[in-house]
């Protein structure tokens, strides 16, 4: 029943990263013509990050589909479920590079300021805009569970948030005629995508390298588990993220000797206090009789 919930779940989030792939391209196309007509870098660093939105949204698109589809073989026995915290770095990764690309970009223009039609500016960053927002509300929902769809959705969130800026300084120019307004908001646009790009980075980084969720405290898990009767001692603990929603725990449980079956209930109720405590749906745990000479629980 869980397995067929999730399924469906995905095959939701497929829907709305399709649907939200097809509406960035149109965006790009728009803008990428209107930043050529008025001039505005802003408006094409605008478009840039709608086509990285489209290839990001794509590239999200398949991971789900080959993690969700993926079964497990004898040189991936966990499947290829961690495609999409790869995809996720991948992603980012191209946020950071066009925005490196748009500072050299801005800062040629802070010394050849260029003149812009900042009302038709404004006009094509309207559409971007409420193109993105209805992007951001697709996939709201599925962003705080999945890092992949999270960094997808921070594209769309940056060329919204980049949308609202180049409305903003189009009317300023339009009015002002203040022209290295745009490539200041370019600066500013870039910088933020930077920011939240190497946060997404980082949490990847996280679990490809095998980190333990942040909320997880082996100090509180061995505490727990040691006050189960017949439980002696926790050591050799080990913990770890398959993905964000995928955690795996192993540990060497010292008790005293005791027959299997005793074991497999002691072994029931540690996976149920393991689940009470935190998100750990899998676990690996070896029980001994005194064999191991140190017992910390890191070993």
């Amino acid at each position: 029943m869980s397995h067929n919930h999730s399924t469906d779940h995905n095959n939701y989030s497929s829907a709305r990263l399709f649907f939200t792939i097809g509406l960035n391209l149109i965006i790009f196309i728009f803008q990428i013509i209107g930043g050529l007509i008025t001039g505005s870098l802003s408006l094409i660093s605008d478009s840039l990050h709608n086509f990285s939105d489209a290839i990001a949204l794509l590239i999200s698109f398949i991971a789900i589909k080959i993690s969700t589809g993926s079964k497990s073989t004898e040189n991936h026995t966990f499947g290829l479920k961690r495609i999409e915290i790869l995809a996720a770095v991948f992603n980012a990764a191209i946020l950071i590079a066009i925005s490196v690309y748009l500072f050299m970009e801005a800062w040629k223009r802070f010394f050849d300021t260029a003149v812009i039609d900042g009302g038709t500016m404004s006009v094509i960053a309207i559409i971007g805009f409420l193109a993105n927002l209805i992007g951001v509300f697709l996939l709201k929902k599925d962003s705080g569970d999945n890092l992949n769809i999270k960094s997808a959705y921070l594209h769309l969130i940056s060329d919204t948030l980049s949308s609202v800026a180049v409305v903003l300084g189009g009317v300023a120019i339009f009015l002002w005629k203040v022209y290295w307004l745009d490539p200041l908001l370019t600066v500013f646009i870039g910088l933020y995508v930077m920011k939240e790009s190497f946060v997404i980075v980082m949490e990847a980084s996280h679990i490809l390298m095998m980190g333990a969720p942040n909320n997880v405290s082996l100090d509180v898990i061995k505490k727990e588990l040691e006050a189960i009767p017949g439980v002696n001692n926790i050591h050799h603990a080990h913990i770890w993220m398959l993905n964000e929603n995928n955690v795996h725990f192993e540990a060497h449980v010292d008790v005293e000797n005791i027959d299997i079956k005793e074991s497999s209930f002691i072994r029931e109720k540690i996976n149920d206090k393991l689940k009470e405590l935190y998100p750990i749906h899998h676990t690996t745990l070896q029980f001994e009789c005194d064999d191991c000479l140190s017992k910390t629980i890191i070993a």
